[in-house]
């Protein structure tokens, strides 16, 4: 299979230009079969990003907008869907529960197959609800059972803070000691990231002491994509169970949930699934513990559909992840999860992975042409990216960090109509999502890059 590096050789061979040039990136869109997506959604024009300075830049463009990683793009059907839902609320009132397109007493439920095929699941071990830290909170009070022998929950060194808070509270729920019973995780002295030998290593060592392997999918400031199948096999050799923050990774890599055999997942919406800002929520328990771990805590949309409204206060709790819902789910928010999740129906993960891989590895390769460090001329700015180079161990984002003061690298980029992220102490986050950013995008980012740090030198 020909390398990213191997493709822009070729292409700029073809069409007799250098693997800079811009026609490389506007031939690559032009040969992009996932192309016609980025139609389904709305993209911020630079001139009304309130950072832009219209003085640098053409504020009529569209921004480039890399921050997919951060808040996803609304899709142009959400605003129709949200009105419909309005509109059926003014008119016809209560009786909205049972009537219309996505009837209130179950719209979510209409949704789980589409998310499934995301996930690599099955439908009913997927169930769309509240947002990312509640659903983690009740699959741990189910999964995670301390015992004095078996306590310690194994994460990873810069986890996400509230998937460490989630986890502390947890810990210190039962009763156990934080220091003691959170095993934290590091890269190896002068690494970025996490070397999946020493993943397995810790649990070989320290499995029999874990009652919970508790690691992101995708690590949200590195950008590494941990190997879940190696992870959960690993565990699992042990007896511990194993779970994923799959936050970074929905929608963004190719997940196999169900296959890998993960116990349990959760995940929030609105990065690369792009339902908006505290979109609905998702979380996943595999079909094997459908009958033997249930809700620590329970509401009454766990109870089955068919007697939920017989008001008898008899639980018939519904198995796996469906009995882990406690309420009716907000339709407002239904609805741009729905339209974004049709856009993914029309492709697959498999399509958009590998237009991700040459999309971001396209970035990386002009990051490394212009910005390696050059020892014979230190004032020459550089760019350390810290996210592997390796496409299997990484999704659509870069983490960056520089020679010069990122604050500022970051404000110079903002200011010519750039989307992205900066994250203390130190990394810019980048991610060009394949469903809508394009290889041209890539190009007038580095073209950005490449003032904004000019300017930053010369202050």
């Amino acid at each position: 299979m020909e390398s990213v590096q191997q493709t822009i050789t070729r292409v700029s061979q073809e069409l007799n230009c250098s693997p800079t040039s811009r026609r490389l990136a506007e031939h690559l869109d032009r040969h992009d079969e996932l192309q016609q997506l980025r139609q389904e959604f709305l993209m911020p024009k630079i001139s009304d990003l309130p950072p832009s300075d219209l003085s640098l830049v053409d504020g009529s463009e569209d921004c480039v907008y890399f921050a997919g990683n951060s808040l996803g793009l609304q899709p142009k059907n959400t605003k129709k869907y949200i009105e419909e839902e309005l509109e059926k609320w003014a008119t016809i009132g209560v009786h909205g529960h049972l009537k219309g397109s996505r009837p209130w007493a179950w719209a979510e439920e209409t949704l789980e197959e589409l998310m499934a095929k995301i996930v690599g699941a099955k439908p009913e071990e997927v169930a769309l609800m509240n947002g990312l830290t509640v659903n983690l909170h009740l699959l741990m009070l189910s999964f995670y059972k301390p015992t004095p022998k078996r306590y310690k929950i194994l994460l990873e060194d810069m986890a996400f803070p509230s998937d460490h808070y989630a986890i502390e509270s947890q810990i210190w729920l039962r009763g156990q000691d934080v220091t003691d019973s959170m095993l934290i995780i590091k890269p190896r002295q002068g690494e970025d990231t996490i070397r999946t030998e020493d993943i397995v290593s810790v649990i070989e060592r320290e499995g029999d002491a874990i009652a919970l392997v508790m690691l992101s999918g995708v690590q949200y400031y590195t950008g590494q994509l941990f190997d879940m199948e190696a992870i959960t096999r690993a565990g699992h050799a042990k007896g511990c169970l194993v779970g994923f923050d799959c936050a970074h990774a929905v929608g963004n890599a190719e997940l196999q949930l169900h296959d890998w055999n993960v116990d349990f997942a959760c995940w929030c919406s609105y990065k690369y699934v792009n339902s908006g800002a505290g979109g609905l929520a998702g979380a996943y328990i595999h079909e094997k513990h459908a009958h033997s771990v249930k809700p620590t805590l329970m509401g009454w949309w766990g109870h089955n559909l068919k007697t939920r409204f017989l008001m008898n206060n008899e639980m018939e709790l519904q198995p796996g992840v469906n009995g882990f819902r406690l309420s009716n789910q907000p339709v407002l928010l239904v609805c741009p999860l729905q339209a974004s999740l049709e856009i993914f129906n029309r492709t697959s993960m498999k399509d958009l992975r590998r237009k991700s891989v040459l999309l971001t590895g396209y970035l990386e390769y002009l990051i490394r042409h212009y910005y390696t460090k050059d020892p014979s001329d230190p004032d020459k700015p550089s760019v350390h990216i810290i996210t592997p180079s390796d496409p299997e161990q990484r999704g659509c984002q870069l983490s960056l960090c520089f020679s010069r003061p990122i604050r500022t690298v970051f404000q110079e980029l903002e200011k010519r109509g750039v989307a992205c992220d900066m994250r203390e102490p130190n990394v810019l986050r980048v991610a060009p999502v394949p469903l809508y950013n394009s290889f041209t995008d890539v190009h007038r980012f580095i073209t950005a890059l490449g003032s904004a740090l000019n300017a930053s030198g010369a202050e």
